[in-house]
């Protein structure tokens, strides 16, 4: 029957697409959410002496490789290295410099990770016959508690850059790629002052370095952009199945706002090193949060995306450049064949 119906065949056609989108999401999201354990998450045990070598050595063996432990001689030590991102905690022996047990942790980074460490050492404390006392030393502004903030306005960039690709690569088709390119540049600043908007003066999520958030915006959305209207030429209709893979499917889940690597499947985890989400959401914490620790490489995260996005962009510009001349030639040839025709027409009509 399908067959035999052009129209039903077209619209069963057209419906792969959400079902594929179906299939992906379920397996990007499921797959890097579904079952959060830690993988070789960096800890340390704070204290001198034998007994902090044989506590942490002990930590590790009941651990496995679901943490990498270090042994730190003060306390100091460890804040610094929490405020440099090279540990996700910090737990002190009670002795002579603390009268209980201590974790200290940095909320900024990632709560979700905040929480499995503390599930970690809060029943070690209780072996030892101590409460566990947490301390947070580089907290999340109180309009952000959980930090999560950073990831939803990620997905709110995300979906007016790929959304507008839609509208950029289809309705604006016609245009000259020059023209959609310096659109492309527009609209991603719009995108990302709507973005800058969010963070500060609506939710308050960023209560410094505003436009420097803006600018990270900017090269995400931009970067999104530009390879999402560069494929169009190549995907057409398949262009909004291919962007959500890249910047949704694959972006989001290996972003860092809702689970860090190291509590995600070594897939995911990997994506996390140069994937754009990435450098967005680690970015911005960077930047707010963590004294610009990091920042750089982050930003050259993004503008690497947005150099790809340039590419596909000039790749597209090319191929498009060639199918028009090679549309110019078949009207042309087409043209000169005319005469001919008539002229045998002509003498069809004579005969």
């Amino acid at each position: 029957m399908p067959a035999r119906n052009p129209a039903l065949r077209h619209v069963l056609t057209h419906l792969l697409t959400p079902l594929l989108m179906c299939v992906g999401m379920g397996l990007a999201y499921l797959g890097a959410f579904a079952h959060p354990e830690p993988h070789h998450l960096p800890i340390a045990v704070v204290g001198s002496g034998p007994e902090a070598k044989v506590f942490a050595q002990t930590v590790k063996d009941k651990a496995g490789d679901a943490l990498d432990v270090r042994t730190l001689g003060d306390r100091t030590a460890a804040i610094d290295q929490l405020k440099t991102r090279d540990i996700d905690g910090a737990y002190v022996l009670a002795g002579r410099t603390a009268e209980a047990p201590e974790l200290i942790v940095a909320s900024a980074g990632s709560d979700t990770t905040v929480s499995v460490v503390e599930k970690i050492f809060t029943p070690v404390a209780a072996q030892q016959g101590e409460p566990l006392k947490v301390t947070d030393v580089v907290p999340t502004v109180e309009d952000d508690p959980t930090g999560q903030g950073l990831f939803f306005l990620l997905v709110a960039l995300s979906i007016g850059s790929y959304a507008s690709v839609a509208v950029l690569g289809g309705a604006g088709a016609a245009l000259r790629m020059r023209t959609r390119a310096l659109l492309v540049v527009g609209v991603s600043a719009v995108v990302s002052l709507i973005g800058a908007a969010f963070a500060g003066p609506l939710f308050h999520l960023a209560h410094t370095s505003l436009w420097g958030l803006w600018g990270m915006a900017w090269l995400y959305s931009a970067g999104i952009l530009f390879i999402g209207v560069g494929l169009h030429t190549f995907l057409k209709r398949w262009t909004t199945l291919g962007v959500m893979v890249l910047f949704v499917m694959l972006n989001f889940t290996s972003s860092g706002g809702i689970f860090r690597p190291e509590l995600q499947n070594g897939f995911f985890g990997s994506l996390h090193a140069f994937w754009n989400g990435a450098g967005f959401v680690e970015g911005a914490r960077s930047l707010l949060y963590f004294g610009h620790h990091d920042l750089a490489r982050d930003i050259w995260t993004l503008v690497a995306w947005l150099a790809v996005g340039l590419v596909v962009i000039g790749v597209a510009a090319l191929a498009e450049h060639r199918q028009e001349r090679a549309l110019a030639r078949e009207t042309a040839a087409a043209a000169d064949d005319e005469p001919a025709v008539e002229e045998e027409l002509e003498e069809a009509v004579g005969v």
